[in-house]
């Protein structure tokens, strides 16, 4: 992981990716191998919140407890401002309620308190696992800016995510394990690249006409409705420069949105360990 940008983390369920993340703060010892940060060990640092911060689990939290209390106890552990409590609080939308229980919390506002301790010591690396479980549309966009934000300041983000849509919006860089071991190390663009199957849909009055040429360039062209075409094999802009090039109007010329899904199910499909059944 680079300082700069944002790497996403990606497997299926059971890949081991909490699992890698715990074992990077010394919270899990591996059977093998090693993990430095910095070119030291997590558990060897005296201050780690100055060096690394992390949201493992937002409900690893005293509902008992408020929310400036939770803070505290860390600032004062590695000898942080007291200060700093209610800068982070305010940086995640908390501010208004920190001195509320943290049991009466919903699972959005425990996910930006544990972005708060995160955030707690200033640190240069940040580590986040399913950082947008609970958080609405508007706590999404905030992360999304904040992730990017911490990167241009120079800053080591990994975050592990299941959210395809999330990590095409925010990621530059990508790691994906299946089943303990990795699979790809490599950047947004180039994962992406990997699809055999990137989908358009594009609707014209000239079906047959368009059909011909994209089948002729080496696309798999299927019929959706009497206008529709969804096409595989081919880039939208290559389909558009076709469609020009044998005088077809189009009315719509859509990629479908899930960059990643197509690499990532076809790289991952041998690590599923969990596949539904199909329902009969």
């Amino acid at each position: 992981m680079r300082p700069g940008r944002v790497t996403g983390f990606l497997g299926p369920n059971g890949a081991g990716k909490s699992t890698t993340l715990r074992m990077m703060l010394g919270l899990h010892r591996p059977t093998s191998g090693s993990v430095t940060i910095d070119g030291h060990r997590f558990a060897d640092q005296p201050r780690g919140m100055r060096h690394v911060g992390a949201l493992l689990d937002a409900h690893q939290v005293h509902g008992g407890r408020t929310a400036r209390a939770h803070l505290t106890a860390p600032a004062v552990s590695n000898r942080l401002p007291r200060r700093r409590v209610g800068e982070v609080l305010e940086e995640v939308g908390l501010g208004d309620v920190g001195h509320r229980r943290i049991g009466g919390y919903s699972l959005g506002m425990k996910q930006r308190l544990g972005i708060a301790t995160a955030l707690m010591g200033d640190p240069p690396v940040l580590l986040f696992d399913e950082p947008l479980n609970g958080l609405d549309p508007e706590g999404v966009k905030w992360v999304r800016g904040l992730f990017r934000r911490l990167a241009a300041e120079g800053r080591t983000v990994f975050v592990s995510s299941h959210l395809m849509s999330e990590m095409e919006n925010t990621a530059e860089h990508l790691v994906v394990i299946g089943k303990g071991q990795l699979i790809a190390a490599e950047s947004l663009k180039d994962f992406a690249a990997r699809g055999s199957r990137q989908g358009v849909t594009i609707r014209t009055p000239e079906v047959d006409t368009l059909r011909t040429a994209l089948s002729g360039a080496g696309a798999v062209v299927e019929q959706d409705g009497p206008h529709t075409l969804l096409v595989t094999g081919l880039s939208a802009t290559r389909i558009g420069d076709l469609a020009f090039q044998n005088m077809v109007p189009v009315h719509e010329l859509t990629a479908h949105n899930a960059l990643l899904e197509a690499p990532f199910m076809e790289l991952t499909a041998d690590s599923v360990e969990y596949a539904a059944g199909d329902a009969r």
